[in-house]
């Protein structure tokens, strides 16, 4: 047993652990040790360990807390006062929310793309044994095929045959399927209770949204550019966004009222679309 010559609070056995953390010396995704490994090395009683737990807890820096097994180091969050662009900042938020027993993500997108290479991170911990849901409920609302969107759009018009919205369309279901297998798959390979659903909304959405476990909200604007692209034997000059570069704000429970409020908002804005005006959707 570690020798102290008083008894740590548990704030002191909490600001030690933040700072191994910090340090590296405790990295995302790995377990600590037990409470009564902690207690013994601290030189205190348990009930002293918890509390240090709870609070480094609520600072976002442990996930699974009381859960009958030592806790795990959560991945780290992008900075609320440095929004990062989905690429960036996505994977980390999936790999945190990932972290629970029941896991639930609801998705408002133009495709999805950056969702099926954010989730890459998360997966490959699943694979690792690193971590281990036994629930996973994904809902993604994209835009139905049959509506005129508002992005992307050729330049100059082309009537009916617009090979903007055929490239569109080809890249939204080819990105769903993979996203869709890939998380399906853990049904098999680790027995995981797994559902992927998908609806069609009767319009273009202006943002991005990622609701990840009912406490933490992730929005972003789809900033329109003119740019040209390959697309078979054509050159397409279209008006279209690039997805993964949309700044990503947060918003958590955890944070204030306010916060709490804006992802309450946010649900209910979701279950609404989802429940009334979308549509069943089959990506092909």
């Amino acid at each position: 047993m570690a020798v102290h010559s008083r008894r740590l609070s548990p704030q002191e056995i909490a600001d030690t652990l933040r700072e191994r953390i910090r340090a590296g010396r405790l990295r995302s995704g790995e377990r600590l040790p037990t409470q009564a490994e902690l207690a013994e090395e601290f030189g205190v009683e348990r009930g002293a360990v918890r509390q240090a737990l709870r609070a480094l807890q609520e600072d976002g820096l442990l996930t699974n807390v009381s859960k009958g097994s030592p806790p795990r180091i959560a991945a780290p969050a992008p900075a609320r006062e440095e929004p990062q662009p989905t690429m960036v900042g996505l994977a980390p938020r999936l790999t945190q929310a990932f972290s629970v027993p029941q896991v639930r993500v609801d998705v408002v997108c133009h495709t999805a793309e950056t969702l099926m290479v954010a989730l890459g991170e998360p997966l490959r911990m699943i694979h690792e044994g690193r971590i281990r849901p036994e629930s996973i409920d994904v809902r993604i609302l994209v835009p139905s095929r049959d509506i005129e969107l508002a992005f992307p759009v050729p330049v100059e018009a082309h009537g009916d045959d617009n090979p903007v919205h055929q490239r569109w369309l080809a890249m939204r279901n080819a990105h769903g399927q993979v996203l869709q297998h890939n998380l399906l798959a853990l049904r098999s390979t680790h027995g995981i209770d797994v559902s992927v659903m998908f609806r069609a909304l009767p319009f273009t959405p202006p943002v991005k949204l990622y609701l990840l476990n009912g406490e933490e909200a992730l929005i972003g604007y789809y900033m329109l550019t003119r740019r040209a692209e390959e697309w078979g034997s054509q050159t397409l000059d279209m008006y279209d966004v690039l997805g993964s570069r949309s700044v990503l704000f947060s918003f958590t429970r955890r944070a204030d009222q306010r916060d709490a409020a804006f992802v309450d908002e946010s649900q209910k804005w979701f279950d609404a679309l989802w429940e009334t005006i979308t549509t069943d959707l089959t990506l092909s």
